[in-house]
């Protein structure tokens, strides 16, 4: 079994999430795919890089990206910062020969996730994108339905992701709600992955009339030297049409007061319909519009599937039948980007798809300030 040396760039929240699932790996699955030494971590001062190397137990803690990138013994790096980093973080370690697993959006703009998406695709390299959602067994089970014919022509649906942790003026300002930092608000930071759950279920969306919403137009500055401009969404409202003609409602809010983490996507079609909803993972909701309706309804209705934890093998924990959770979804991601890197197969979902997701909220953002439907324009 080989060995592949990681690196992790940034250790804040999503940081100290890829390297749980690094180090709780061989629980998930038995073989893994390759032995894992957790090699660097990088932070931008010292004293949070120190305390970063022994939170996570990795060898070294360092300030500068190249520390890690010059390292023969790091293979692959996670970009885990804030999305004003992707770009650049990201052509370094593809020009240095390494894998790159980079969290959403790919970016803060359409070009520079286009860049991004042309280094990798020129490249050798397994560059794999962080839409944990894709590995939820029960979204794994809708995409073997859709694909299988259950649902038919595909009519309508509609699918968000909401959150109510910005609920609160009192909420202080942080990167994710200054633009420059972070390219977008609720539309980047819950709206890239419920727009990649819609790609991956259905296709690609072609075009998209959207509007984005700002409530709280003033939060405290972190340091409480006094109030600072949002400038922001709160709120993503998005009609998409796709390419097989259907049509969505999509919403991406982190203003959903009584929410948690709640993706929820329904989608109906000629012969059935699904539902799922992030806050009961394990289940998937189907229905076949089939059988009998008289009497009283005959035998139709909706039929819970029971999808917990049935991953494929070589996963072995804690087993199949018990409620997977959020921390699970992204050991499945990691273990499919290192199996990626040792059988040289391509990242899924890929840098590609990253760009697929930027070039729909880059149409949104275009939508919503001329107030227009807007194509969504591809890379030629």
């Amino acid at each position: 079994m080989i060995e592949l040396g990681i690196g992790v760039i940034g250790y804040g929240f999503i940081g100290k999430v890829h390297t749980y699932a690094y180090r709780n790996l061989h629980f998930y699955y038995d073989p893994v795919p390759a032995r894992v030494r957790l090699v660097g971590v990088c932070t931008s001062r010292a004293e949070t890089a120190e305390r970063a190397r022994a939170h996570g137990g990795f060898d070294v803690g360092v300030t500068r990206i190249e520390e890690l990138l010059s390292r023969d013994d790091v293979h692959a790096v996670h970009i885990c910062t804030p999305n004003a980093l992707h770009h650049d973080a990201a052509l370094a370690a593809i020009a240095a020969g390494k894998h790159v697993y980079c969290d959403k959006p790919l970016a803060r703009t359409v070009e520079e996730a286009r860049a991004m998406g042309s280094a990798a695709a020129a490249s050798d390299l397994a560059c794999q994108v962080t839409f944990h959602c894709r590995f939820v067994p029960a979204l794994m089970r809708a995409k073997q339905l859709i694909e299988r014919g259950v649902l038919g022509r595909v009519f309508h649906f509609r699918a968000a992701y909401l959150h109510a942790g910005y609920t609160d003026p009192a909420r202080p300002m942080s990167w994710r709600l200054d633009k420059e930092q972070s390219g977008g608000g609720a539309l980047f930071d819950l709206g890239a992955h419920v727009v990649d759950v819609v790609r991956y279920l259905l296709g690609d969306v072609r075009r998209v009339h959207g509007s984005l919403r700002t409530f709280i137009a003033e939060r405290p500055a972190p340091d409480g030297s006094g109030p600072r401009p949002v400038e922001v969404d709160d709120l993503a409202l998005m009609q998409v049409e796709m390419n097989d003609g259907s049509v969505g409602l999509v919403e991406a809010s982190r203003l959903a007061t009584g929410s948690n983490d709640q993706l929820r996507i329904e989608i109906h079609g000629q012969k059935g319909a699904l539902q799922f909803d992030l806050e009961e993972p394990g289940w998937l909701r189907v229905y076949r519009a089939e059988g009998p309706e008289e009497p009283y309804g005959g035998e139709r209705g909706y039929t819970r599937i029971e999808c917990m934890q049935r991953y494929p093998k070589p996963a072995v924990w804690p087993g199949p039948k018990f409620v997977p959770g959020w921390l699970r979804f992204h050991a499945a991601s990691v273990h499919a980007f290192l199996t990626h890197m040792v059988e040289h197969s391509p990242a899924s979902p890929s840098f590609a798809d990253g760009v697929a997701c930027q070039e729909v909220l880059h149409a949104v953002q275009q939508s919503s300030a001329c107030g227009r439907w807007v194509d969504v324009a591809r890379e030629s």
